[in-house]
C-alpha cells in the first residue's frame, strides 16, 4: 500500500523521538576535519531505511567515499517544497573526559547523552519521528517537504551542504524557504522563557596567516624575526575589542529583552541585556560584534634556531553588512608584514523576521508553552544554512528545544557530557510537527 493510499489515524510524533536520537548516536560518525573519519554513509543509510520502512524512498549521493549525503522528498501536493535539513556529522569527543561514553546514547537523570545529543542528530530525530508517524498515518503534511541530512557540516560543509549545491542542485533547488540548527531553543530572562529562532549568521574567515623572517642561530642577535613577527600580530588581534554593532535581527531580540527588563535597548546597553540571557551570553555576546580569535600557531624545530617562518590560524566571524569593517580592521592588526589565506571564507546571511514560515514557528511553539515569548536571534557560529542560500531560499534556524532554565545550552555545544532533556526531545517532535501543518 502507498503512502496516499493509507487510512488516515492518529498518531503519536514524538513517540520515537528519543530511541531514533540514541540510535543515531550510537553510530559513530566523527568528522575531524581531515576527512580520515568514519564518514557519515553508515548514518545515513540507517536513516534511509527508516524512511524505507514507511514507503518515502531516498536518494544517497557522495562528494567522496563515506562523505555521504541523504535527500528524500515527501508528498506531493501544491505549493513550493520546504526544506528540512541537519547533518549527520558530529564533532570528536574524548571519552576520557566524559560522565558516559560520547557513543553510548545513555539516559540518565532525564536527559538523553552522548555526542550529537544536541549538535544535531536531536533534530534528525525530531524530522525523522514526526515524517515516520504521519507517514503511516496518511497524514503527510499539505506541503511538500524535502528532507536533506548533510555530510561534513562540522567541517564547513564543503563535503556535504556545498557539494550538493554545486553538483546536485537539482535535488534541492526548488526549495524556496528551509530550517535546520540552531534556534527555536528555549533560554530564560528574569523567570520568562524565551524562544529563540536563528534569523542570521555570521561570516566565517578562518585564516592562515604566515610570516616570513632571517632564519640564523638563537644566540645571536636578529631583528627579523618570524616568531616574534607573528606572535606580535596574533597578540594584537587576540586582545583587540571589537566595536559594539546591531543587526536588525539583533534589534528585535534586545528590543524584546529590553521590555522584560524594564528597559530600552540601544548599542550603549547592549552587553547589559546580552548578560540578561546567563549562560547563553557566551554565543549571544559574540553576535554584537565582530570577533576574531587566535587558535593555533606553528613555527620552528630547534630551541637554538630562529626559523624563517612562522604560521598561525584565526577564527573570524564577521556580521552581515559589517565585512569591509572586519577586515580592514584585520589589516591594521596585522601590520604590512604579515600575509593571509582563507582556509574557509563563507558570506553571513540575514533573513527578515518576518512571513507566513515565522507565523508558523511562533505559533507552533507558543501552541506548547501559551506563556513564552519568541523572538529571533543571530547565530555565532555556522551551519549548512549558508550553502542553502545561495539558491535564493529563505533560511532559518528551527530545531525546537524546551530546556530547563538552570541548564548551560550553548555551552554543550561542542563540549563534554553533551545532552538533551529527553522530555524537550519530545516538546520539540510535537512542536515540529504543529509547525509542518501551518508552514
Amino acid at each position: 500500500m502507498s503512502i496516499a493510499e493509507q487510512p488516515s489515524a492518529s498518531y503519536d510524533p514524538a513517540a520515537e523521538v528519543v530511541e531514533i536520537c540514541r540510535d543515531l548516536i550510537r553510530i559513530d560518525s566523527t568528522n575531524d576535519g581531515t576527512d580520515q573519519g568514519p564518514g557519515e554513509r553508515k548514518a545515513a543509510e540507517h536513516v534511509a531505511a527508516l524512511l524505507d520502512d514507511v514507503g518515502i524512498a531516498s536518494t544517497l549521493v557522495e562528494s567522496r567515499p563515506g562523505r555521504t549525503t541523504l535527500v528524500a522528498r515527501i508528498g506531493d501536493g501544491p505549493g513550493e517544497p520546504l526544506l528540512v535539513h541537519g547533518h549527520l556529522d558530529v564533532v570528536p569527543a574524548d571519552a576520557h573526559d566524559w560522565t558516559v561514553h560520547p557513543l553510548s546514547g545513555e539516559i540518565q537523570d532525564g536527559y538523553l547523552w552522548g555526542r550529537g545529543a544536541v549538535d544535531m542528530k536531536d533534530f534528525d530525530a525530531m524530522a525523522l519521528s514526526v515524517i515516520r508517524a504521519r507517514a503511516r498515518a496518511g497524514q503527510l503534511p499539505a506541503r511538500p517537504i524535502v528532507l536533506a541530512m548533510t555530510a561534513d557540516e562540522e567541517a564547513g560543509g564543503h563535503l556535504g551542504a556545498q557539494w550538493l549545491v554545486e553538483n546536485h542542485p537539482d535535488l534541492v533547488a526548488d526549495c524556496t524557504e528551509a530550517v535546520g540548527e540552531v534556534g527555536g531553543f528555549s533560554t530564560t530572562v528574569r523567570g520568562q522563557r524565551m524562544y529563540l529562532i536563528e534569523a542570521a549568521e555570521k561570516g566565517m574567515a578562518w585564516m592562515r596567516l604566515t610570516a616570513n623572517g632571517r632564519a640564523g642561530h638563537g644566540s645571536m642577535i636578529n631583528h627579523d624575526n618570524a616568531v616574534t613577527a607573528l606572535a606580535g600580530a596574533v597578540a594584537r588581534i587576540g586582545t583587540h575589542e571589537w566595536p559594539v554593532r546591531l543587526t536588525p535581527t539583533m534589534e528585535v531580540l534586545l528590543g524584546a529583552v529590553g521590555e522584560v527588563a524594564g528597559v530600552p535597548a540601544t548599542p550603549a546597553n547592549a552587553e547589559a541585556l546580552v548578560e540578561e540571557f546567563g549562560g547563553a551570553a557566551r554565543m549571544l555576546g559574540a553576535v554584537i560584534r565582530n570577533t576574531a580569535n587566535p587558535t593555533m600557531f606553528d613555527a620552528g624545530y630547534k630551541v637554538n634556531v630562529v626559523p624563517g617562518h612562522a604560521a598561525a590560524h584565526v577564527d573570524g566571524r564577521f556580521l552581515p553588512g559589517f565585512e569591509d569593517e572586519f577586515f580592514e580592521t584585520l589589516r591594521q592588526l596585522c601590520g604590512p608584514d604579515i600575509d593571509w589565506e582563507f582556509v574557509s571564507h563563507q558570506q553571513p546571511w540575514e533573513t527578515p523576521y518576518d512571513g507566513g514560515l515565522v507565523r508558523a514557528m511562533e505559533s507552533s511553539l507558543l501552541a506548547e508553552d501559551p506563556d513564552a515569548l519568541v523572538a529571533p536571534y543571530l547565530m555565532s557560529g555556522g551551519t549548512d544554512a549558508k550553502h542553502f542560500r545561495k539558491l535564493g531560499m529563505r533560511c532559518y534556524g528551527f530545531a525546537p528545544l524546551r530546556l530547563p532554565a538552570e541548564l548551560d545550552f550553548t555551552a554543550l555545544f561542542h563540549g563534554v557530557d553533551e545532552r538533551v532533556p529527553v522530555d524537550g526531545l519530545e516538546f520539540g517532535a510535537r512542536v515540529f510537527d504543529r509547525f509542518l501543518d501551518h508552514a
